[in-house]
């Protein structure tokens, strides 16, 4: 089988709707947009988890949910879209789920979603994804900066940071941490750890825009 073809079905299962694009065009061109917006969780001063709600293109939306049967409502309901959130997380993975993290100058791993802990939501047309992703290892940030990037270094997947409140801290975050959205140095960390695992998988990196917390000590 196409090894194209592997990568597409790994990809969210975006399979059948995109094979003759991604088979008559490069790589590097996306075919699947989503806008992300994030909350970074402290737990007790600690970070503890990133929330992510990933809206998709109307394209996307609507192939997903062709056949696919609605509520006594008339509605796609949670309940109705649990099996398909399930295979995006599963598929999503594989590839680390498009997260980076950085505390430092070390790597901050995250983990698999618990259940429960993520669902797709349906509203004015758009199918939204939304899922929690603790850290592996729980930690105060104290002097050190906490770097966030979402993106797909094979560019099959377009990231844009929403518009309005790309990410916020939630209600135990310490009053002296702020947010800083930018564009991530050439030799920032964040950069260089996302560069070295997808170079693992024969991709290649382009990161359009960090998300950095800073805590004043």
């Amino acid at each position: 089988m196409d090894t194209l073809f592997l990568l597409l079905k790994s990809r969210f299962s975006w399979v059948a709707m995109l094979l003759a694009a991604w088979c008559s065009t490069a790589a590097a061109h996306p075919h699947v947009f989503v806008t992300a917006a994030a909350t970074v969780n402290f737990e007790q001063g600690v970070l503890a988890s990133i929330t992510h709600v990933w809206s998709f293109d109307e394209f996307y939306t609507a192939s997903a949910l062709e056949g696919m049967p609605k509520n006594k409502d008339g509605a796609y309901g949670r309940e109705e879209l649990a099996e398909l959130a399930k295979v995006n997380i599963d598929g999503l993975k594989e590839f680390g789920y498009f997260t980076f993290t950085t505390l430092g100058k070390s790597e901050l791993k995250v983990v698999d979603p618990k259940p429960g802990d993520y669902w797709l939501e349906h509203k004015d047309g758009v199918l939204s994804l939304h899922f929690t992703l603790p850290f592996e290892k729980p930690a105060k940030i104290d002097a050190q900066e906490f770097a966030l990037a979402i993106y797909d270094p094979s560019f099959f997947i377009a990231f844009e940071l929403a518009a309005k409140d790309p990410v916020k801290l939630n209600t135990g975050a310490p009053a002296n941490c702020k947010i800083e959205v930018g564009v991530p140095k050439p030799d920032s960390d964040a950069k260089k750890l996302g560069e070295a695992f997808f170079e693992q998988l024969g991709g290649s990196s382009s990161i359009n825009k960090s998300i950095l917390v800073h805590c004043a000590p």
